[in-house]
């Protein structure tokens, strides 16, 4: 059974997520929660340094090594990113969706009939990008709602204003 519609709850219009942008996205989180791995590659590098520099020990392969490393290990992750936006069972990320969302829960809407219902607390975190709001529900799950899907001026300000009431963005 559906719960009614809030009439004041704020109405996007219909949008699908695109591929590119959730690979994007998805790398996005990838560098902002690994971030601190990147020394190692870091520390090997000055540690060759500081062995190349004593005399202690001549060896340029690792840079080598350590460059195919680190250029591996991010095309790993964005094939992996890119391979999800090709699979059926992922399918329904990529769907035509209109929002409802009011300070209760967020309505995903296919259609009037069908749908699904996302709560607050399912939310982890958000942020405001430069063209969108983007909400985090997880590891490499969010939602994102590009500015050009509101109807007005007035919606975003309300959706900013549920977003800090929830604590979700700062000032």
């Amino acid at each position: 059974m559906q719960a009614p519609s809030n009439p004041l709850a704020i109405k996007t219009k219909k949008f699908a997520l695109e591929k590119n942008k959730f690979v994007g996205l998805c790398m996005r989180q990838l560098f902002s929660n690994q971030w601190k791995f990147a020394f190692i590659p870091l520390a090997l590098v000055l540690g060759n340094v500081a062995l190349n520099l004593t005399g202690t020990y001549k060896n340029y392969w690792i840079y080598i090594f350590i460059a195919i490393g680190v250029i591996g290990y991010i095309l790993f992750w964005l094939i992996q990113f890119t391979g999800i936006t090709q699979l059926a069972q992922y399918k329904q990320l990529f769907d035509k969706y209109r929002y409802e969302i009011d300070s209760r829960q967020i309505f995903m809407k296919l259609s009037d009939k069908e749908g699904g219902m996302i709560k607050w607390d399912m939310i982890l975190g958000a942020y405001k990008d430069k063209d969108a709001y983007v909400l985090e529900m997880g590891k490499y799950q969010f939602l994102h709602l590009p500015f050009s899907v509101f109807n007005n001026d007035n919606d975003k300000k309300l959706l900013d204003k549920i977003l800090r009431d929830k604590g979700y963005l700062n000032s």
